[in-house]
């Protein structure tokens, strides 16, 4: 299913024994469009303290009842390594926080999430040995922070059009599939969706978002409606408006090969 990386802010987070906070924000990663850490607002039970929950952790989601369940215990989150949210996350903390967990390390291996396309976690799994050049990086550029990026502008091939509203996000993987681009800025416009695979590049620097569309693309494309759940459909003639290959079809060739 895919869901609105807004419609997920805000929900409570529920370990096994007792609630620890809501959702603040996410990290995600712009070589793969994954998000790899949920951003907890812990609230009063560690006051001033956030911490990240992995996909890794989550049981499920029910929208419903705004409730994220998580397979941790209250004392295991809450002497795990604590982070500097301010600063970008670096290679070193990944790498302790997976080993606090035991989880496998989603950089290694062949897959999104290391040795599976999917957060699943196996006790028994190999936890690889990470690789000390990679512990001395002092950050990974390419992990931010979702809420960071909204509000960027959308640099097309001849020019701006319209800003980062939201993330199209799917729940079974945690991949980003689109950006939500708000058009209204520009000209009495509408909100759209631009797929990650078509973006070229996020620039911190100049906090834009560059893709390899046209305004016109852009400006034509079926509307998006929030309010409606997002079907195959849509997303089919998404993919036909832009003339790209629709990703469901690109992941099918590679776990082929």
């Amino acid at each position: 299913m895919l869901r609105r990386a807004k419609d997920l802010t805000g929900l409570k987070l529920g370990a096994q024994d007792g609630e620890i906070g809501k959702v603040k924000d996410f990290y995600f990663d712009d070589q793969t469009w994954t998000i790899r850490y949920l951003v907890a607002d812990t609230g009063n039970w560690l006051t001033g303290r956030l911490v990240l929950i992995s996909p890794f952790a989550v049981k499920g989601i029910d929208r419903d009842a705004g409730h994220i369940d998580v397979n941790l215990t209250k004392a295991r989150i809450e002497h795990s390594p604590s982070i500097d949210v301010a600063k970008p996350v670096s290679r070193q903390f990944e790498t302790d926080y997976a080993r606090y967990y035991g989880w496998p390390m989603y950089w290694y291996g062949p897959a999104l999430w290391g040795p599976t396309p999917y957060p699943l976690y196996e006790p028994s799994a190999h936890i690889p040995v990470a690789d000390p050049m990679l512990t001395r990086e002092k950050g990974d550029p390419h992990l931010r922070s979702a809420s960071e990026v909204k509000g960027y502008p959308i640099h097309a091939r001849d020019g701006d059009l319209g800003h980062v509203e939201d993330f199209i996000v799917a729940e079974d993987d945690w991949a980003i599939r689109y950006f939500v681009v708000d058009t209204r800025n520009w000209w009495p416009g509408k909100k759209v969706l631009i797929g990650t695979q078509w973006i070229r590049e996020v620039s911190w620097d100049k906090s834009r978002v560059t893709v390899d569309l046209s305004q016109e693309q852009i400006k034509s494309a079926p509307e998006y409606d929030h309010g409606v759940e997002l079907s195959r459909e849509f997303e089919k003639r998404l993919h036909e408006h832009y003339e790209r290959e629709p990703y469901w079809t690109a992941e099918h060739h590679e776990h082929a090969a």
